[in-house]
């Protein structure tokens, strides 16, 4: 029976964090140990030193329920440039509690290619989300006490914009009212919760370069209007510095390593189907400036996460990527092409062949629209038969694009000595990086730049909702910023049902809002929440833990 990844993590030898440190080129006297596996890494001292690395970011087909393999991928991809004798960094974005207890289980790789301390990272790591959440929580705390208190910025109870959040799968607390009971116990109205993740603190914590720049993107966010239509703000509440007091550690990047002890740093946790999808960018720039190669992830398909990692930090850092990956695996492709999940392990020629046009589609933006050179990583599954195997490789290579079979999982970065080989040549090659839009362009025409060019719909409508807040967001000068779509992850459309490649849909827009703190304007599609809930057995039900102390159960 094969073993599971909490096993094979458990099993694994690993490097003193200090050794890990000294392997990376940091100085230890610049690292917090978090016990003797993790630790936070002051960044002070490398910060005005250059970025030399090339800049690899690993993305993926849309998700099905067949696997993909990105995380997994980025480690594979980062253990065997290390393997082949190259200097390269890995950086990844935190799992939240919410998918960890809900339907996803660890997001910390898979198989022979695990970042590690695998139980740690998946649950409470080094404190970040916490901090996250109470900084996002202080700030709404602050709020309701300054209306409580007098409401001198005479703030509309019912034009408040900021939720409370917390880090957990929880649709009980959508919506809530609260401030019930006395006088003394606040103001009742109606309230509600985000999950961590989707916090806009989250979003400034990953976008900040440093402890100021931090404070002044919270003294920024947007939190509610006035009666006269006026933004209020964390700065105007007065909030910003003690909740900056409460991220100032937390947002130093966390140095762990991965299974064959080479260094990473996994820091920040964005969702990209409701954020903006990235790791921090202190992490990724501090890395380019240790590393010749940092390899990076972005979450969901390259419509969410590569279009959001390109358009806003890419954008915002001034990164440029030298390649990108895109993951798929020949079960996915067969999802996409209609075959149902049990049925997958079956050679189906016919069902991957209409399955394709999602990985093919996917790979033509990334040419075509970002003018960037692509990889596809083939995530190999032991039922991949060599004729599925073969089709792949012959549809990429019709778009110019090399198609590697990847054997990380079972085989760790000797598995994925060939994709590095591939990836370093392609990143030897110059590219014409470009973004999908230009942020001086209005609101309607980023919006329609995204769903014409990388959804390749016809199209974009707004609810009369949307209309009126677009309004606002023009008259309040927000117009020039990017635009974060809120999207599902599971398919181009706004609509999780229609797979592969579709054709002749529009795309609606029912909401949008204004992270001013991030930089970017939220809209909102389709049916997506920003507060997940819970599956009907959630992963929870099978973790566990002995009585030595040993967790069990968790992916």
């Amino acid at each position: 029976m094969a073993k599971s990844d909490i096993e094979i993590a458990q099993e694994a030898t690993m490097l003193p964090i200090e050794e890990v440190a000294k392997k990376a080129g940091i100085d230890w006297a610049t690292c917090e140990p978090y016990g003797h596996y993790k630790a936070k890494v002051d960044i002070h001292s490398c910060k005005d030193a250059p970025m030399k690395a090339k800049l690899i970011l690993v993305t993926a087909i849309n998700p099905t329920p067949a696997g993909e393999g990105k995380t997994t991928t980025s480690v594979g991809l980062h253990d065997a440039l290390c393997k082949s004798g190259r200097s390269s960094m890995l950086c990844l974005r935190e799992p939240s509690l919410g998918p960890v207890f809900g339907i996803k289980g660890g997001a910390a790789g898979g198989g022979y290619s695990q970042v590690v301390p695998m139980e740690d990272i998946n649950l409470h790591f080094t404190g970040d989300f916490h901090a996250i959440g109470a900084a996002n929580n202080l700030l709404a705390a602050m709020l309701d006490n300054h209306i409580k208190q007098g409401n001198e910025l005479d703030i509309d109870p019912k034009k408040i914009i900021w939720r409370r959040c917390v880090d957990m799968n929880d649709r009980q607390l959508r919506n809530v009212v609260d401030g019930l009971g006395g006088p003394g116990d606040g103001v009742t109205r109606e309230d509600g919760f985000d999950i961590t993740v989707a916090s806009e603190v989250m979003a400034v914590f990953c976008l900040a370069t440093d402890l100021a720049d931090l404070k002044e993107r919270l003294a920024r966010m947007v939190v509610a209007y006035s009666r006269s239509g006026k933004a209020v703000t964390a700065g105007d509440l007065n909030a910003q510095g003690a909740m900056t007091a409460l991220l100032k550690d937390a947002i130093k990047p966390n140095l762990v390593q991965t299974l064959e002890n080479n260094p990473a740093f996994v820091h920040g946790g964005p969702f990209a189907n409701i954020a903006h999808g990235c790791n921090s960018v202190q992490a990724t720039v501090t890395a380019m400036k240790m590393a010749d190669y940092v390899v990076t992830e972005a979450g969901f398909g390259a419509d969410l996460g590569a279009e959001k990692f390109l358009d806003i930090k890419c954008r915002y850092a001034g990164l440029k990527p030298s390649c990108v990956v895109i993951v798929a695996t020949v079960r996915a492709l067969k999802h996409n092409g209609g075959v149902a999940k049990a049925d997958l392990n079956e050679e189906n020629l016919a069902a991957l062949e209409a399955g394709l046009p999602n990985l093919l589609q996917h790979v033509s933006n990334i040419q075509d629209v970002y003018g960037l050179p692509a990889v596809v990583a083939i995530n190999a599954f032991p039922t991949d038969t060599p004729a599925e195997l073969e089709l792949v490789q012959a549809k990429c290579k019709e778009l110019g694009v090399n198609a590697v079979l990847a054997e990380h999982w079972a085989k760790g970065g000797e598995g994925a000595l060939a994709l590095a080989e591939e990836v370093v040549r392609v990143c030897d090659e110059p590219n014409d990086f470009k973004f999908c839009y230009d942020a001086d362009a209005s609101i309607e025409d980023k919006l329609d730049a995204i769903a014409t060019k990388i959804y390749h719909a016809d199209g974009v409508d707004y609810t009369p909702q949307a209309l009126k807040q677009l309004a606002q967001l023009n008259d309040l000068g927000f117009d020039k910023l990017p635009i974060c779509v809120a999207k599902t992850q599971y398919s181009f459309t706004d609509d999780q049902a229609k797979l592969g490649a579709p054709k002749g849909f529009r795309i609606t827009v029912r909401n949008l809002k204004i992270s001013a703190g991030a930089g970017f304007i939220v809209a909102l599609t389709g049916e997506i929440m920003t507060m997940p809930g819970l599956p009907k057995v959630p992963a929870a039900e099978k973790i566990d833990v002995t009585p030595d102390g040993k967790i069990v159960g968790l992916f």
